[in-house]
C-alpha cells in the first residue's frame, strides 16, 4: 500500500486506533473519510479536522452499511483504500448464563461488519487501478485470552479471511494487507487506556506508518510488540505465550 495519495474510508474512526491512523494519514498525504455511529463524535471530527470527511454508518447494521457506501462512493468516486476498523470487546463468562448476547453481537460488528463492508465496495475497488483492503486482526488471533473468548474468535477469522481474500484478489488491482495490533492504551474496554501493559497509542501509530512507509508490500503490518503473540506456536513456546498472556506462569 502505497502511503500517500489515497483516498481512505475507515468506518469506526471515531477514537481509538481508528481516529489516531485516520488523522496520520490524512497528515502523509491522503483524503481520509471517517465513518461512525455516534453524531456527536462525527460532528465534533468535522469541526475540528475540516480536512476530514464524515459519514454516519452504523456497521453491525447491514442497511446502514449499504447506504453509506452508497453515499462514500458518491461523494469520493475515486475511493482505492477501504479499512474496516469497527469492532467490540467485551469480557464473558461461558461457564455462566448470560454470554450469548455478548457473544453475538461480537461476532455481528467484528466479523458480519467487516464482510459486509468489503462485500459493499468490492465492485467498486476492482474498478480502481491501484486499491487496498486493510483488515483489522489483533494479536488475540494468534494467542487466546481468557476473559474475551468471543473477541479472539472473531479475530482469528478476520486473519483467516485476509489470508483467503489475498488469494482471491490475487491477479487483480486490490491487494489485502492485515493490520494486527497488540494490546494497545484504548478505551476498547474499560481501564484500557490507563493500563501500563498495553502499547501506547502514539508509540502504536508511529511504528505502524513507518512499516507502511518502508514496506508497502508488507502483507502484514506487525508492530514488534505483537510478534510474541504472533509467532509463538511457529516458535514452539506458544503453552508459555498463553500462561504469560494470561498470568497464569507459576512462580518458583
Amino acid at each position: 500500500m502505497r502511503i500517500n495519495g489515497n483516498t481512505i474510508f475507515i468506518p469506526g474512526a471515531t477514537s481509538g486506533i481508528g481516529f489516531a491512523l485516520a488523522l496520520r494519514l490524512q497528515e502523509a498525504g491522503n483524503q481520509v473519510i471517517v465513518g461512525g455511529r455516534r453524531t456527536e463524535l462525527l460532528e465534533e471530527i468535522a469541526a475540528q479536522h475540516p480536512e476530514i470527511d464524515t459519514i454516519r454508518i452504523d456497521t453491525a447494521d447491514a442497511v446502514s452499511i449499504a447506504a453509506a457506501a452508497k453515499e462514500v462512493i458518491a461523494r469520493h468516486p475515486d475511493l482505492n483504500v477501504l479499512v474496516p476498523m469497527a469492532g467490540i470487546m467485551r469480557a464473558e463468562d461461558w461457564t455462566s448464563p448470560g454470554f450469548l448476547e455478548t457473544a453475538e453481537a461480537t461476532v455481528t460488528t467484528n466479523v458480519l461488519g467487516p464482510i459486509r463492508l468489503i462485500a459493499a465496495f468490492t465492485e467498486h475497488l476492482l474498478a480502481q487501478p491501484d486499491a487496498t483492503i486493510m483488515t483489522v486482526s489483533s494479536g488475540l488471533a494468534f494467542t487466546p485470552l481468557r476473559f474475551t473468548p468471543t473477541y479472539n474468535a472473531t479475530k482469528a477469522a478476520i486473519h483467516q479471511l485476509s489470508e483467503s481474500l489475498r488469494l482471491q484478489f490475487s491477479g487483480t488491482s486490490v491487494r489485502i494487507v492485515e493490520l494486527v495490533p497488540p494490546s494497545v492504551q484504548t478505551d476498547l474496554m474499560p481501564g484500557h487506556a490507563e493500563d501500563p501493559h498495553a502499547m501506547p497509542l502514539g508509540d502504536y501509530i508511529d511504528e505502524t506508518m513507518a512499516i507502511l512507509e518502508n514496506q508497502p508490500e508488507a502483507t502484514e503490518v506487525q508492530v514488534e510488540r505483537v510478534k510474541f503473540l504472533r509467532y509463538g506456536e511457529a516458535r514452539g513456546d506458544q503453552a508459555q505465550v498463553i500462561a504469560a498472556l494470561n498470568g497464569l506462569a507459576r512462580t518458583a
